[in-house]
């Protein structure tokens, strides 16, 4: 493993996308939270930079993910909070959160064991769009 893979430790600068990270509270950054008072939250394996998923987060999901170390979302179908993986076992253990230059959007950093996709997928972005794709036949996208 060369010095540009090697994991950062406590005394090296952190970095995201070959620029500094300023390590901040929320209180110095509030996060702005839609009208619903959600935030977007895409979550990224940390290392490979994998999208896993994007999920929503509001004030209290985002305070249980900061403060327990595992990603805590609000499921707007079930109108509740969830913890990624505590039904499948695969918990998603949190490596840090980073907040966009407007603070309205999420990047969270985990370390992700298995699937990230209800479907079983490792992603839940498994599928391309193409212009003329309308001819393949549809798949069954859900693993068993």
């Amino acid at each position: 493993m060369d010095a540009s893979q090697s994991p950062q430790t406590a005394t090296e600068p952190r970095a995201y996308a070959g620029e500094k990270v300023e390590l901040t509270s929320l209180e110095a950054i509030p996060v702005k939270f839609d009208s619903r008072g959600l935030v977007p939250a895409v979550v990224q394996q940390a290392g490979t930079g994998e999208v896993l998923m994007v999920a929503w987060m509001n004030e209290e999901s985002l305070g249980l993910t900061l403060t327990t170390g595992t990603t805590w979302f609000w499921s707007r179908s079930r109108q509740e909070l969830w913890n990624k993986g505590a039904t499948s076992g695969n918990i998603q253990h949190v490596k840090r959160v980073l907040v966009d230059c407007d603070a309205d959007t999420l990047l969270v950093e985990v370390d992700s064991p298995g699937p990230a996709c209800h479907t079983g997928h490792r992603s839940c972005f498994f599928r391309e769009l193409a212009a003329g794709a309308n001819e393949a036949p549809a798949q069954d996208t859900t693993r068993r």
